[in-house]
């Protein structure tokens, strides 16, 4: 499609989309944390995937690591949302690093859990997608190691010493929707599976999805705007192809291609959870040089989720750790 061209182009944007409470309260801690006690503070992992939010805050003094030995000593560190395993907190304890966590609310719940599971005798199943960080880190919290599973296949090949004492916990950025054939097959394998609630599945990744499943059956196209190594970005994505709708996940707006628009008339816009607003903004901005653009935001959700701060960032403490 050729720019200013006369077309009428019709946006519908996704409701919720774009951050939710756990993103927004890992990079308040990162900018709390410089504002506190100024810059450099190193950061391990990437805070969340966004790689405009992480240059957004490495323009702020930010310093991302991979690993806690690129650390100098006593410096201010920061564990990313996705949470770490135990062997780098006893790493960071043995080094004397003051170490401020970002890990997700909803991350740290399922650590608890699964350590709580194994602490009555019962093997942990792992729902989640292999290398993730989150998952590597939940993987490094349960004392006994975890069986991870990504497939409703898988669950035939877990070899379990007892199959009445076995329990599940699931990678947050997971939905309802997502594991439900998995967790048939480990119910129907071991009836006696312990498992969360329904309730404990991340409610961002839930409410983003569903909002993409209603707004995919009114658009000729879908556009995600999110990161490649974003979990959740890429499920909304294959949830739009899925439904048969040609469905692109794009960094930002210069990831566009105007081939994309021939023939469309109505765009589905949404954003992964780690994605700012300005980033939608901004393509919506793009479209606008292909023709005249209407948007509409179609009713959905409505999200009022909150997590408290880290107690180093809240009060007047003067040091961390």
């Amino acid at each position: 499609m050729s720019q200013n061209s006369t077309t009428q182009l019709r946006v519908l944007l996704a409701k919720p989309r774009g951050f939710c409470a756990g993103v927004e309260r890992a990079i308040e801690i990162v900018e709390r944390a410089l504002a506190l006690y100024g810059p450099p503070v190193y950061v391990r992992h990437e805070i969340v995937h966004n790689k405009h939010v992480v240059e957004s805050l490495r323009a702020q003094g930010a310093v991302f690591v991979e690993e806690l030995d690129e650390i100098p000593e006593g410096a201010v560190t920061i564990f990313s949302a996705h949470g770490v395993s135990t062997a780098v907190v006893e790493e960071a304890q043995r080094r004397n690093l003051p170490v401020i966590d970002a890990t997700c609310p909803l991350v740290t719940k399922v650590h608890k859990e699964g350590r709580n599971h194994a602490r009555k005798g019962r093997e942990v199943i792992l729902i989640g997608h292999a290398g993730h960080p989150e998952v590597e880190g939940t993987q490094g919290r349960i004392p006994g190691g975890v069986h991870l599973v990504s497939r409703a296949e898988d669950v035939a090949a877990i070899d379990v010493r007892d199959p009445e004492k076995v329990a599940y916990v699931t990678q947050t950025t997971l939905s309802v929707d997502d594991t439900r054939d998995i967790i048939e097959a480990l119910r129907a394998r071991f009836p006696k599976i312990s498992g969360p609630d329904v309730r404990d599945i991340c409610y961002a990744t839930q409410n983003r999805q569903q909002a993409v499943r209603e707004l995919v059956a009114q658009v000729d196209m879908l556009l995600v705007v999110g990161a490649r190594n974003s979990s959740n970005s890429n499920r909304l994505r294959e949830i739009g192809a899925e439904s048969g709708v040609p469905s692109y996940l794009i960094d930002d707006a210069h990831g566009l291609e105007p081939s994309w628009l021939e023939n469309v008339r109505t765009v589905g816009v949404t954003a992964g959870a780690s994605a700012p607003e300005k980033l939608v903004q901004d393509l919506i901005d793009r479209l606008g040089d292909f023709g005249s653009v209407s948007v509409e935001a179609l009713a959905g959700v409505e999200e009022h989720m909150q997590f408290k701060l880290p107690r180093q960032l809240t009060g007047t403490v003067a040091s961390v750790g």
